[in-house]
């Protein structure tokens, strides 16, 4: 009980600033049991007047709340069988708005990260340029072997961090069981699961060796593509807590019209920037999931410059295939074969109609031929297919939407360039050129080679598995001849600690619903 007392503030306190900024308004109070029900209609009654609707509401609050929460509402962004695309869109208006920590404890950060002090790693070590919930960057030179000085990017890890979003993380959790417990009808979004994938994302952008990871990985598999790179990484610089990269000289894609005064081919910059993103989550299957325009810059030969990899996307061999189907389908308007690619994929049950759902696709699919290109959403159309797919039962993916949600940022920056920017013809060769790689007699051809080295794998394994299997009908003979008793003192203890774990269950809710209304009801309204 005692453990759960920190929970209850954080959440009492979250619960208030919410109440207040009006996020209340995007809950259902049918769906809620009693209790909760009286603590909306009080959490209502000290709602301010000034208070926004719904999800602009639930962002200001969050907000508020601080940089654990400011996350939360960046990743639910992505999710809008979540929180709904209404909400999800008014989420994305949430940015970090942090102070930079202090020059010395920056300098103590790279001591702890690297063992070594700040002057015997850099030749120079700047102010911060910018600053985030989770990391701030500096800008810094080093001496390499040879004598030359060259510019490096440091990232480094804000202190404090990783506890701080443990203990957020621990109300989280903690509302996500309550959700699960008294909410039935929200157990199908599986809050719990939600909250532990936001775990992951978070752990992941707090060990910078996995960013570093990242911007190798993508620099691999663009090694090739003209026009577009990453900052290379300096491993010998570059632990859990500071990353150090190349420092990156140009224009970032916000700013308009110094792009134009640089001399660049704006519209051929948007064509650039959605082909390029398409080849990377269609191609290679990895992909910058957080390409707003302060994470794109082009230097001064033209080139496309991504950074801050912190946030990713991947997507499997079966993921790019349905969305390279999908996009090209609703190109030669073939909504028969994009029905088809949805039950071959497994993502809508079988015992859906195809003749149905291919008609669904078609109400989204003519409205786009009647318009002109630059009206013409490929994110919204993305958009309005799952929309419609929830009516099919059809699974939640979630690389799918992050894919969805990251398409919907690129191109809004790709139209900022070039406001009559066709995203059809330009997705159309990068959708072409993967389909007769992947699904040609090429790709047929490398498919059928790795089915059949699977197929060896498998024979190979065959006599341990024979082994594998005589062992465990042994071991079940055993214990069929010996059969299985329990002792009546064994039952009793088990029942004894079952009764026990209930009533504290039963008292910990009990605690948490009074501690709510008492707080909320002895603030100033």
């Amino acid at each position: 009980m005692l453990r759960a007392l920190p929970n209850l503030v954080r959440l009492a306190r979250a619960g208030f600033v919410m109440a207040r900024e009006g996020a209340l308004r995007l809950v259902d109070p049918i769906e809620l049991p009693p209790f909760a029900r009286t603590l909306i209609r009080v959490g209502r009654i000290i709602e301010r007047s000034s208070a926004k609707d719904g999800g602009v509401g639930l962002a200001r609050a969050l907000q508020r709340l601080g940089p654990s929460y400011v996350k939360l509402g960046q990743f639910l962004a992505t999710r809008p069988d979540v929180v709904g695309f209404k909400t999800a869109r008014d989420l994305e208006l949430l940015h970090d708005q942090v102070a930079p920590f202090p020059q010395g404890i920056a300098e103590a950060q790279i001591l702890e990260a690297l063992g070594r002090p700040p002057a015997d790693v850099y030749a120079s070590l700047g102010p911060a340029v910018a600053a985030a919930s989770i990391a701030q960057v500096h800008k810094a030179t080093v001496i390499d072997l040879d004598g030359v000085e060259r510019a490096v990017a440091v990232k480094i890890l804000r202190p404090g961090v990783t506890r701080s979003f443990g203990r957020d993380l621990s109300a989280f959790f903690a509302v996500a069981r309550l959700i699960e417990r008294w909410v039935p009808k929200a157990r199908r979004l599986k809050p719990i699961v939600v909250v532990e994938t936001l775990a992951r994302s978070v752990a992941i952008e707090m060990d910078l060796r996995l960013e570093a990871a990242a911007l190798s990985e993508i620099a691999e598999n663009t090694a090739a593509d003209p026009g577009f790179r990453v900052p290379g990484v300096d491993w010998e610089r570059t632990a859990r807590g500071v990353l150090t990269m190349e420092w990156v000289d140009g224009v970032k894609l916000a700013d308009r019209e110094g792009l134009a005064r640089a001399g660049h081919d704006l519209p051929a910059l948007g064509r650039h920037l959605m082909q390029t993103f398409l080849r990377h989550a269609m191609r290679d299957g990895f992909f910058h999931a957080d390409m707003h325009p302060g994470n794109l810059f082009v230097d001064a030969s033209g080139t496309l410059v991504a950074v801050d990899f912190g946030i990713t996307g991947r997507l499997g061999l079966k993921e790019r295939r349905f969305l390279a189907e999908i996009l090209h389908g609703f190109i030669v308007r073939d909504y028969k074969r994009i029905a088809e690619v949805h039950f071959e994929a497994g993502y809508v049950p079988a015992e859906e109609s195809i003749a149905e759902f291919a008609r669904a696709l078609r109400a989204i699919g003519e409205p786009i031929h009647s318009r002109t290109a630059d009206q013409i959403s490929m994110a919204r159309l993305l958009t309005l297919l799952f929309e419609v797919t929830e009516l099919f039962q059809m699974q939640t993916r979630p690389e799918l939407l992050m894919l969805q949600k990251t398409m919907v940022v690129v191109e809004g920056v790709a139209r900022t360039l070039d406001p009559r920017l066709d995203m059809w013809r330009t997705a159309e060769p990068v959708v072409r050129e993967w389909l007769e790689r992947n699904l040609g007699p090429i790709g047929i051809a490398e498919s059928a080679a790795s089915e059949l080295r699977q197929l060896a794998r498998g024979l190979a394994a065959g006599p341990e598995l024979l082994l594998r299997l005589e062992r465990i009908s042994v071991d079940l003979e055993y214990v069929v001849r010996g059969g299985l008793s329990y002792s009546e003192e064994s039952i009793q203890a088990i029942v004894s600690g079952v009764r026990r774990t209930m009533i504290w269950s039963n008292v910990a809710l009990a605690a948490i619903a009074v501690g709510v209304l008492v707080y909320l009801f002895g603030l100033p309204h």
